[in-house]
């Protein structure tokens, strides 16, 4: 290492550039002290004087009591809700008639229908399509809302009624509510007599694997799942109780899958919608819902 070290640096103009050193060395390496141009010089102050008047003009530091107003008082929520009032001026008219027709009347008028499903389809995406799916191709445990198979029914009235009250949502008193029974769990039928009623539901809907009925499972079904599901398995919407007889399976329709079902019953819970959106969004929602492909 030089012996110029330390407290012995000193500062030394270079030959090649005239512009001096910073005085530090290491092993003969030495930096040069350029300074700045002056046009960043002067960049830096105007942003430092722009950042000293930000502060001034707009909320900036915090305080005890919450922190600075600014001389505009300015607040990015205020301008959120500026923007909601425009957008609710532009959408007002549409939204009204919407409002003030019957759900028949809608789907008939083809304006007041491209509108309702706009809406609905942005309700949907906010609210619906995280247990539905985007398209309401549905899930398990979750209906596939584009079918014509419907638990509740799938009229507009009935779909509008689902999504105001939800299902086996405890908070409202009018939400649809059934109920199936853990015939497993509770102890209601053995092992081996669910697995029969299992192969014999799977034959009404002649899954490629289903067994040719029997009499013990015709018999077992009679005796616990008939007075909801109904003889012929076409199921009950005033109860609740889907179709058996169809290709539509809400939790699947392998063996392993329909025994689970039997096994610990119960059901899925849809929130009630009704105070949560308006009744405009809920009106457009149905008909949104409506229109996927499988309404009644």
């Amino acid at each position: 290492m030089s012996e110029d070290t330390f407290g012995k640096d000193k500062v030394r103009i270079d030959e090649v550039s005239g512009t001096p050193t910073t005085g530090h060395e290491w092993d003969g390496i030495e930096e040069l002290n350029t300074p700045l141009p002056r046009w960043w010089v002067w960049t830096f102050w105007i942003t430092v004087l722009w950042g000293v008047g930000y502060t001034i003009v707009y909320p900036a530091w915090p305080t005890f009591s919450g922190g600075t107003q600014g001389v505009t008082a300015w607040h990015a929520r205020d301008e959120v809700a500026n923007q909601l009032a425009d957008l609710q001026t532009l959408r007002g008219p549409v939204l009204d008639k919407i409002k003030d027709a019957p759900l028949d009347k809608i789907e008939s008028d083809p304006e007041l229908l491209a509108a309702a499903r706009t809406v609905g389809k942005v309700a949907f995406a906010t609210n619906c399509a995280s247990c539905h799916g985007a398209g309401g191709q549905g899930a398990k445990g979750y209906a596939n809302l584009n079918d014509d198979d419907w638990i509740w029914g799938g009229k507009l009235a009935d779909i509008k009624q689902t999504i105001e009250h939800g299902v086996r949502w405890d908070a409202d008193k009018e939400t649809h509510v059934s109920a199936m029974p853990a015939f497993g769990r509770d102890g209601l039928l053995t092992p081996e007599q669910i697995s029969v009623v299992a192969d014999h539901v799977r034959t009404y809907a002649e899954t490629p694997d289903s067994d040719a009925p029997t009499a013990e499972g015709e018999k077992l079904y009679a005796e616990n799942c008939a007075a909801c599901h109904g003889v012929d398995g076409k199921g009950n919407p005033q109860l609740g109780a889907p179709a058996l007889y169809d290709q539509v399976w809400l939790y699947g329709s392998d063996k392993p899958s329909v025994v689970a079902r039997i096994v610990n019953g119960g059901g899925a819970v849809m929130p009630a919608w009704k105070g949560r959106l308006d009744d405009t969004t809920i009106k457009a929602l149905a008909v949104y819902v409506h229109s996927l492909g499988g309404g009644q």
